[in-house]
């Protein structure tokens, strides 16, 4: 069984464009309420306690939006992407920082006019009124969070450490629930404020429960993932094939990722994001791995008929967002799997594909490309060398144009190491390959 796709949409709203503007729509109105009730509810006791009560309320918009962007939606996921709403939410949370540090100055040197005092005296006073330290202690968890995740620290943690410091968001998120319901009038100024508030927070919450806990937790139970066979692909790949029940009603495309843990395997919390290598047919998964670390290394000592928990499926990285008959296929290394399964939908137009390695024998599932490239009549150009070599980019603007003359009629999908789709997309924007014809998908949890 292949899977089919004929999805070639031309003239139409993108799905990308579809669930941004969606999502800036739902940001915007709810701006708008917000600052219409602030206005309804009248000011402060002083006007600084007016503005710190403005920057409180946007802040707790900005927690709901946070929320929401990690929740896990599988119809923004498969528009937008993880890795998209992944940056998102890094710049929300810089933004809800600042909002809540401004906040909190402005409380304490709001109740400071008011009485007359010095700031410091005022923020010991206030660490003592209850809903006032709750406020304090959501707005600690969010600075600690902030340090932790800027580039230079967060490169020399190891992810799980800094994935549990990331999980304290939730304590500031239930922290600052409480100060907020202890403090604020706005939300209880009338029927309607309270009632908005109360669905919003609900609909927030309800989104991250359903998307990170009971969609995987029931999708397990009811699919029963086990592993069927592990095959070695070479010295340092692994190809894993997982069963289970009704497949046929998981809703998985080619090109898309699921979060992998084996128990037994590595410990609970350890999971990896890999790549479907062969498009879902009803019946079986497949990943394909290179060992780069422990984790992935070891996939080859797992036994057959052992449990599987597999999250997802996730991603945008999918012929949903062709636009073009004819579609370019850009892989480096491993990133072949997701462009492998791609090869196997039963999708309309020319097909060409631009394979990078060392050298052929670091091409990983060659044999099964180039079978599936000669079934639809298909190119193949395996790029081997190192980078440097010959003194000529091999993604750069000629490169790719003498490869294939017709890139800028073409869908342009980009699957490989870091430093390899940057140079690609600079080759693109080049060309002037437009927009909305390229897609390049980073897979990861962060």
């Amino acid at each position: 069984m292949v899977a089919e796709s004929h999805t070639v949409r031309t003239g139409t709203v993108l799905p990308v464009d579809a669930a941004r503007w969606v999502m800036w729509t739902f940001a915007i109105a709810n701006v708008v309420i917000v600052e219409a009730l602030f206005v309804s509810a009248g000011s402060g006791k002083n006007e600084v306690l007016s503005v710190a009560k403005f920057f409180g309320l946007h802040a707790a918009l900005l927690m709901l939006l946070q929320l929401l962007l990690v929740a896990r939606l599988p119809w923004l996921d498969r528009r937008i992407g993880m890795d998209r709403l992944t940056v998102w939410h890094r710049w929300v949370g810089f933004t809800l920082l600042w909002t809540v540090l401004t906040h909190a100055t402005l409380v304490v040197l709001g109740f400071a006019t008011l009485d007359d005092t010095s700031m410091a005296k005022t923020f010991v006073a206030l660490s003592g009124v209850p809903a006032s330290l709750l406020g304090m202690l959501a707005a600690a968890v969010i600075v600690v969070i902030a340090v932790v995740s800027t580039r230079s620290l967060r490169r020399r943690l190891r992810y799980e450490v800094w994935h549990g410091l990331h999980l304290l968001l939730y304590v500031a998120l239930g922290l600052a629930f409480v100060h907020q319901l202890q403090e604020t009038t706005t939300f209880t100024s009338s029927a309607f404020a309270t009632a908005y508030w109360w669905i919003l927070w609900l609909f927030a919450f309800g989104a991250l429960l359903t998307g990170r806990l009971v969609v995987p937790l029931w999708r397990n139970a009811y699919h029963r993932f086990s592993v069927a066979a592990v095959v070695p692909e070479s010295h340092d790949v692994v190809s894993v094939y997982v069963t289970g029940r009704h497949l046929d009603k998981l809703p998985a495309r080619a090109g898309q990722f699921c979060i992998w843990r084996f128990p037994g395997h590595n410990h609970w919390w350890l999971a990896n994001p890999f790549s479907l290598s062969a498009a879902p047919d009803g019946s079986g998964l497949r990943l394909t791995a290179k060992a780069v670390g422990s984790a992935s290394a070891g996939l080859r000592n797992l036994p057959v008929g052992s449990r599987a928990y597999v999250e997802g499926p996730y991603g945008a990285f999918t012929s949903l967002h062709r636009t073009r008959p004819g579609v370019l296929l850009i892989a480096g290394g491993v990133g072949i799997t997701p462009v492998r399964a791609m090869l196997e939908e039963q999708t309309s137009g020319d097909v060409v594909v631009l394979y990078r390695v060392r050298s052929e024998a670091d091409a990983v599932l060659l044999h099964e490309v180039r079978r599936l490239l000669a079934l639809r009549g298909g190119r193949l150009h395996l790029l081997t060398g190192r980078t440097g070599e010959g003194g000529v980019p091999p993604f750069g603007a000629g490169s790719l144009h003498q490869l294939v003359p017709d890139i800028t009629t073409r869908d342009v999908y980009v699957c490989g190491p870091p430093a390899m789709t940057a140079a690609v997309l600079a080759g693109l924007r080049d060309l002037r390959v437009p927009a909305r014809q390229v897609h390049a998908e980073k897979f990861g949890l962060a």
